[in-house]
């Protein structure tokens, strides 16, 4: 079974990563493979840039450094190897980077930026090229009439400004419980994140644009860059149907709570397409197209984004023709109160609450069982505060006896479909897992 971090490595030092495994460090942090007769350390140009950058200056004798050692400028620091603008998070993973949050840091209405989750496909444009007056979005396509170029002062002084609350959740996240385990980060429940964005309406930039009769889908760029550091690969430019792109809630976003979104989750620019999977929602935007075809950009091809049209057997093998891509996400909740592994009297009243969402649909009723499913009680269950943001949700709970308990939240959504007490069924890429979430309780 593949080693996951621990609960409490929120934050993996650079010292600790080398103290662990040396060259193990060298291929997390700078991709850097380790010849095993002459022990020198093999430098792709991009690695070296990146290692480049974190010592400042360039290394003149780099395919010369013996691998599993940490560079000298970094041993010397204290400094921890950090995401900047987050806390708490757990990594996942640093090329590209990926991190999630435990779920008792999501217990807030509305999910700080401190706490989003970090899910990036390629390498973020550094901080220093990104030049927020200068930067621009191109509009264009097969099926724009007539193709243009904003500057985001342009975009925020001639379209209107909308605010909406969103969930944003990776296809992925759940993908650990499956068995067998499937490819990709192994998100537990932390890659979902429900906050502000302010932003125009992406329907308003294409109509001000243009969209021919012909127009079926939507496809984005960002300036992120392919991890392997080939300029002519995009490390991901997804997209959506043309009548999602033209939802009152899909947006061309510039600020996340009210400030600049964070620099890891897109700043200066992205788009956010709500309850859909969060790939949809480029960052680091440069470029929409709008297409006659339904967009053939890189991730969108089975079996990235997609899953079996019917169900299969675990760890077969699925052709591509089997396939759908993902669109709206399935029902889902999350105890985040209390944390899981707390300790609580049994002559008091426990307070449990969380959220719960369900893609384009809203949630209906949420249940809590103590019993491991074999009974359940009714939450009260909060109105959105608009169409696809997650719902809040509160009880109390008595328990019977001292002894371990495991709390249960089971989600239901409009159309009456709830979320399955086990893990769904198994899909190559792990994506969709929407079981019952559940915490340990001790009774005293």
């Amino acid at each position: 079974m593949k080693k996951r971090p621990s609960d409490d490595a929120k934050i993996r030092g650079i010292h600790e990563l080398y103290a662990e495994d040396p060259e193990a460090a060298d291929k997390q942090l700078w991709d850097r493979e380790v010849d095993p007769t002459s022990r020198r350390g093999f430098l792709k140009r991009s690695s070296l840039l990146a290692m480049a950058a974190a010592v400042g200056g360039s290394i003149p004798f780099a395919d010369r450094m013996p691998g599993g050692l940490i560079p000298a400028a970094l041993a010397q620091s204290d400094e921890s190897f950090n995401l900047e603008g987050k806390d708490g998070l757990t990594v996942l993973n640093d090329r590209p980077i990926n991190a999630e949050t435990p779920p008792h840091l999501l217990d807030d209405d509305v999910t700080p930026a401190k706490h989003m989750f970090v899910r990036n496909n390629g390498i973020p444009p550094a901080v220093e090229d990104i030049d927020v007056d200068s930067w621009e979005l191109e509009i264009g396509g097969e099926s724009c009439k007539n193709p243009q170029s904003f500057t985001i002062a342009e975009l925020k002084e001639r379209f209107e400004h909308h605010t909406y609350q969103l969930t944003v959740e990776c296809g992925g996240n759940g993908r650990h419980e499956y068995v067998p385990s499937a490819s990709g980060n192994q998100w537990t429940t932390g890659a979902v994140a429900c906050p502000t964005f302010t932003g125009v309406r992406l329907r308003d930039v294409l109509e001000a644009c243009g969209i021919a009769d012909d127009a079926v889908y939507t496809g984005y760029y960002g300036a992120d860059a392919h991890a392997s550091g080939d300029p002519d690969r995009d490390p991901i430019s997804r997209g959506v149907p043309i009548d999602k792109a033209l939802e009152d809630e899909s947006l061309i976003a510039w600020a996340m709570n009210g400030e600049d979104i964070p620099y890891l989750n897109g700043h200066p620019l992205r788009v956010v397409c709500g309850g859909w999977p969060g790939s949809v929602s480029g960052k680091w935007l440069e470029r929409i197209v709008i297409r006659n075809q339904k967009h053939d950009g890189t991730k969108m091809a089975p079996p990235s984004y997609s899953v079996p049209k019917h169900p299969v057997a675990p760890g077969s093998e699925v052709p591509e023709e089997d396939f759908v891509t993902i669109h709206s996400m399935p029902v889902k909740s999350l105890v985040t109160y209390p944390e899981s592994g707390t300790e609580q009297s049994r002559d008091e009243p426990m307070t449990v609450r969380g959220h719960a969402w369900a893609g384009d649909l809203s949630v209906k009723e949420v249940h809590i069982s103590i019993d491991f499913g074999a009974t359940w009680q009714k939450a009260d269950l909060k109105d959105a505060p608009n169409r696809l943001a997650w719902q809040r949700w509160t009880t109390s709970v008595e328990f019977p006896e001292q002894g371990y308990f495991e709390i249960w939240a089971r989600a239901t959504d409009e159309d009456g479909r709830s979320q399955p007490m086990v893990v769904p069924g198994w899909n190559p890429k792990g994506y969709l897992n929407n079981a019952c979430h559940r915490i340990a309780v001790q009774v005293a």
